[in-house]
């Protein structure tokens, strides 16, 4: 069964062409083909006809503000063209078809649409609109003739039988049934050559529409390389700051208090001093306990001990916030994987403590076919935004590295959620 899902999976209409032609006659690929061209005409003249009115009106208003905004509704009103076209791809191309758009700022309506419309993709994808709105009267064009040419052929029996009469201009006349019924193989002819040129016709029209509106594999990897790249650079400026301030905390923290406990010994050392033992051993203890919360910090051995769902729980108890605990994994992760989640945890708590005014939060974590899925909620004021700096950015950049990814749904008034699915298979 999974040979034969494999090998749908890698079927296009091109590969379908090449097979027995008793065998693609009989298949679904003719009906795709058709429903392809067919579906294409009415949308392409919709687009048409809306991008005219948009046109229209936007030059008509150009002295006030309104026209430019409908003018640049053009370019986008294309991008959803595009989207559509891209689904439908599927039908004679069961080939991923991602798009090329990348993820806009969380900004004002306003700022996102200047984000598109700075995009390559979009004027492309205009392009190919603009395109497919000719094209798609040349497809509707030969729909009718090969689907009513044939019917008619066909069909004439039945035409000529009623008392009607086939003409062709002024080169013949069909009228008597002997001369319908040698038009019916005239006609089972025209079908099925019109099936395989509406086929040729559709396959190169979503050939078209894959080259215009698809990123090629190339294009793709370099925009993946690009982000990844950007995301370790990111990645290295944080462990850089990260080991600045483990320097700090050792050099204000424990080492200053090491150096006094030296210190002390060392009177102790003279005096015999009872009290300065005892406060020696004191700042013996504390200088422990702040290397311990330095260490936690690095790497809490609760989490190499017992795994993500004893750590969290840990964070849990620590935090400001009542906080409810819901992992449930019947594995621990690769180890990478699950430090990953646990500092990501970590940092959206930390942040829900300082910014978010909630409550409470919530913790969920699940294992998904292959991916660890993650997700925390909190019941605060919402409006989180990554560009101001609220740490987002390092979440996305700490999963990024395993090539993992970070949702955030935080309208106003909460509530705020963070969704981090890493790839653990």
């Amino acid at each position: 069964m999974s040979d034969v899902r494999a090998l749908a999976a890698r079927m296009t209409v091109w590969r379908a062409l090449a097979r027995n032609p008793l065998r693609f006659l009989c298949s679904s690929w003719p009906w795709r083909a058709f429903a392809y061209l067919v579906t294409g005409v009415p949308i392409g003249l919709l687009w048409l006809a809306l991008t005219a009115a948009l046109l229209f009106f936007g030059a008509l208003l150009t002295p006030v503000v309104a026209g430019v905004g409908l003018l640049a509704c053009v370019p986008l009103l294309a991008v959803a063209l595009a989207a559509v076209e891209r689904r439908r791809l599927r039908w004679l191309d069961p080939r991923p078809a991602p798009s090329p758009h990348r993820e806009p700022p969380r900004a004002r309506r306003g700022s996102r649409i200047r984000f598109r419309l700075r995009e390559a993709a979009t004027w492309r994808e205009l392009g190919y609109a603009l395109l497919h709105a000719v094209l798609s009267a040349v497809d509707g064009v030969v729909v009718f003739v090969f689907v009513v040419g044939g019917v008619i052929q066909v069909g004439a029996p039945a035409w000529v039988g009623g008392g009607d009469r086939i003409q062709y201009g002024s080169a013949a006349t069909v009228d008597t049934p002997g001369e319908a019924w040698t038009l019916v193989p005239v006609g089972l002819a025209v079908m099925v050559v019109g099936v395989y040129l509406m086929t040729l016709l559709a396959g190169a029209r979503a050939a078209l529409a894959r080259l215009l509106l698809v990123p090629s594999r190339d294009t793709e990897l370099g925009e993946r390389l690009v982000a990844v790249t950007a995301s370790r650079a990111r990645m290295a400026d944080a462990f850089e700051a990260e080991r600045r301030r483990i320097e700090r905390d050792l050099h204000d923290g424990a080492q200053q208090r090491l150096t006094g406990l030296i210190m002390t010994l060392g009177l102790a050392r003279l005096d015999g001093d009872r009290d300065l033992i005892a406060k020696a051993q004191d700042e013996a203890r504390a200088a422990l306990a702040e290397l311990r919360d330095l260490v936690r910090g690095i790497h809490p051995s609760i989490l190499t001990d017992r795994g993500l769902e004893a750590a969290v729980r840990a964070l849990a108890e620590r935090s400001l916030l009542p906080v409810d605990v819901d992992v449930d994994l019947p594995a621990r992760p690769p180890e990478p994987i699950e430090s990953a989640a646990y500092f990501v945890i970590a940092e959206a708590l930390a942040n829900v403590a300082k910014h978010s005014g909630a409550a409470s939060a919530r913790v969920f974590a699940r294992a998904l076919g292959r991916l660890l899925v993650v997700e925390i909620r909190d019941d605060g004021t919402g409006g989180a935004d990554p560009a101001r700096g609220t740490g987002l950015q390092g979440l996305a950049d700490r999963v990024a590295v395993y090539d993992g990814s970070v949702r955030l749904s935080s309208p106003p008034g909460g509530p705020t959620i963070i969704r981090v699915e890493i790839p653990c298979g």
